[in-house]
C-alpha cells in the first residue's frame, strides 16, 4: 500500500492543483495522505519531516526569492527595463523585430531581472515591433519564453536565476558551474529558438499573414484577482504577479547608462564574489559548531548571488531614487512578491520530504537510479519528470536533489564525475518539461501577450522544450566523454 499511496497522494496533487487549488494547502495536506497511506505516524511527519524541509528551503532561499523581487521591481518601477528593451528594439529595428525581443529578454533576466517583471514590459514593446514588422502576434510569446525562460535561467554560466542557485548548496558549486558546456548549451537553445523562429516567420511572410487581430493585454492589477492565474504563477517562478500593480512606476526613464548599469552590477559582483573575493576570504569560522560545521562550497555559490544582487538594489536607488517617487511602495511590493512564490515552492519541498522518508520511496529511488546511461542520464530523468509533475522547475529540482542529490554526488566521486557537471545537467533539465500547457509562467505570458494556446503553443513547445532537451542532450554527451569544462 505504500508506493500506492504515494501515487494516489501524488496524482490528488497534481489534478487540484491544475484545478487551482492553493499548493500551501494541498502539499501538507497530500504529505499527510502518503504517511497515513503508508502506515507512518502522520503529525510526526507533517510538523517534523515536511515543514523540516519546507523551514530548511527557506532559510537557504528565500533571501535569494526576496532580493530577486525586489531588484526586478526596482528595475521596473524605475522604467530601466523599458529604456533596455527600447534600445535594443530600435538598435535592431523591424527587420529583426524576433531577434530583439529575444535578446532583450534575455539581458534583462540574465541582469538577475524576474520573470514576470520581464513579461510585463517587455510584451507592449514586442507588441508595437512585431505590428511595424508585419510578424504575426502568435510569435510573440514563444520570443519572449526564448529570451527570458530557456538558457539565461538554466545555461549561460553566472545567471542569478533561483535554479542555478539550487544545486549549489548539494553540490559544492557556483553560479559559474562547467562554464564551457553552459555556454554550449545556451547557443543550441538560441540557435534552434531562432532557427525555428526564422523559419515560422518566413513561412507566415509568404502566406500574407501579418500581425493578425489585436489581443487584449491584460493589465497586471487584473491578476490580483484572478486565482486561478496568480496560484499557477506563484508556484512557478519567483514573484507573485499580482504586486505588479502595487506601486507607481517613474514618469521619466532614466538614461541609457544608468538603465545597463544595475545589470552589469549583477553580473560582475556575482563573478568577482565567486572567483576571486570568497576564495580568498578568511572563512574558516564557518567550522565552528555555533555555524553548523560549514564549509565555503556549501554556501559560497548562494552569498556571491545575494551580493550581486544586494549590490545592483543599491546602484538602482542611489542612481535613481529622485525618479521613484514611490520608494517605499516599490519596495514593499517586491518584498511581497516573494512571500507566496517561496511559501509555494517549499511547500512542494516538504511534500517531496515526505515521499523521500516513506519505506515504499526505496522502489522508487532504485528504479531512478537503475536507469541506463549513468548517473547524468538519471538525474536528468528525475529532475525533468519532477519539474513535469509540480510545474515548478524549482520546486522539482529541489525535490530531485533533496532525495537523490548525495547519492548522485557519491556516485560521481566513484568514477570521477565532475560535480559542476551534475549541477549544470540538473539545472538544464529542471528547465525543459516544466513549460507544459498548464505552467503558470506559460499561461502568464499567453495572457500578457493576447494569445491563446492554440495560437502559440507549439512554439513554445519548440522553443522552450525541444530545444532545451537537445541542448541537454549535448551537454549530456559531451560531459560524458569530455567531463566538466
Amino acid at each position: 500500500m505504500g508506493l500506492s499511496g504515494i501515487l494516489v497522494a501524488l496524482l490528488l496533487l497534481i489534478w487540484l492543483a491544475f484545478r487551482s487549488w492553493s499548493v500551501l494547502l494541498l502539499a501538507p495536506a497530500a504529505a499527510a495522505l502518503v504517511a497515513l497511506l503508508s502506515g507512518e505516524p502522520v503529525l510526526a511527519h507533517w510538523t517534523h519531516t515536511f515543514m523540516g524541509s519546507a523551514a530548511h528551503f527557506l532559510a537557504q532561499y528565500f533571501p535569494l526569492f526576496l532580493l530577486g523581487a525586489v531588484f526586478g521591481k526596482l528595475m521596473e518601477d524605475s522604467g530601466s527595463i523599458g529604456v533596455i528593451a527600447d534600445v535594443l528594439m530600435r538598435r535592431l529595428g523591424p527587420r529583426h523585430a524576433v531577434l530583439a525581443v529575444v535578446l532583450a529578454g534575455a539581458l534583462v533576466t540574465y541582469g538577475g531581472v524576474s520573470l514576470f517583471v520581464a513579461f510585463f514590459v517587455l510584451a507592449p514593446m514586442a507588441q508595437q515591433l512585431f505590428r511595424e514588422a508585419g510578424v504575426p502576434r502568435r510569435l510573440m510569446p514563444a520570443a519572449i519564453a526564448l529570451g527570458t525562460s530557456t538558457f539565461t535561467m538554466s545555461a549561460l554560466p553566472g545567471t542569478p536565476a533561483i535554479q542555478n542557485a539550487i544545486p549549489m548548496p548539494f553540490f559544492g558549486t557556483t553560479p559559474f558551474a562547467a562554464p564551457g558546456l553552459g555556454l554550449i548549451a545556451s547557443a543550441v537553445m538560441l540557435a534552434f529558438g531562432l532557427a525555428w523562429l526564422g523559419r515560422q516567420e518566413a513561412r507566415a511572410r509568404r502566406a500574407n499573414e501579418g500581425f493578425g487581430a489585436e489581443g487584449a493585454r491584460a493589465a497586471p492589477a487584473a491578476l490580483e484577482n484572478d486565482a486561478t492565474l496568480r496560484e499557477r504563477a506563484s508556484a512557478a517562478r519567483e514573484f507573485d504577479p499580482a504586486e505588479m500593480a502595487h506601486s507607481r512606476r517613474a514618469e521619466v526613464a532614466p538614461r541609457a547608462l544608468l538603465a545597463f548599469l544595475p545589470l552589469a552590477v549583477v553580473i560582475g559582483v556575482n563573478l568577482l564574489m565567486s572567483l576571486v573575493v570568497l576564495p580568498r576570504a578568511n572563512l574558516g569560522y564557518l567550522a565552528a559548531p555555533e555555524w553548523g560545521g560549514l564549509s565555503l562550497s556549501a554556501v559560497g555559490g548562494v552569498w556571491s548571488v545575494l551580493v550581486a544582487l544586494a549590490c545592483a538594489i543599491a546602484v538602482v536607488i542611489a542612481t535613481q531614487w529622485r525618479r521613484l517617487d514611490s520608494l517605499r511602495a516599490t519596495l514593499g511590493a517586491g518584498a511581497n512578491a516573494a512571500a507566496l512564490p517561496v511559501l509555494s515552492v517549499a511547500s512542494l519541498v516538504g511534500f517531496g520530504a515526505v515521499v523521500a522518508a516513506m519505506p515504499a520511496f526505496g522502489v522508487v529511488r532504485d528504479a531512478v537510479l537503475g536507469i541506463g546511461g549513468g548517473p547524468l542520464v538519471s538525474l536528468a530523468v528525475s529532475t525533468n519528470v519532477l519539474a513535469a509533475l509540480t510545474g515548478s522547475a524549482s520546486g522539482g529540482l529541489t525535490i530531485a536533489l533533496d532525495a537523490l542529490g548525495g547519492t548522485y554526488l557519491a556516485r560521481a566521486a566513484a568514477i570521477g564525475l565532475d560535480p559542476a557537471l551534475l549541477h549544470r545537467v540538473a539545472v538544464i533539465a529542471s528547465g525543459t518539461l516544466d513549460s507544459l500547457p498548464h505552467n503558470g509562467a506559460v499561461v502568464t505570458m499567453l495572457t500578457v501577450c493576447g494569445c491563446t494556446h492554440r495560437e502559440s503553443y507549439r512554439d513554445i513547445v519548440m522553443v522552450s522544450i525541444v530545444g532545451a532537451l537537445l541542448a541537454l542532450a549535448a551537454v549530456i554527451g559531451l560531459g560524458t566523454v569530455f567531463g566538466s569544462f
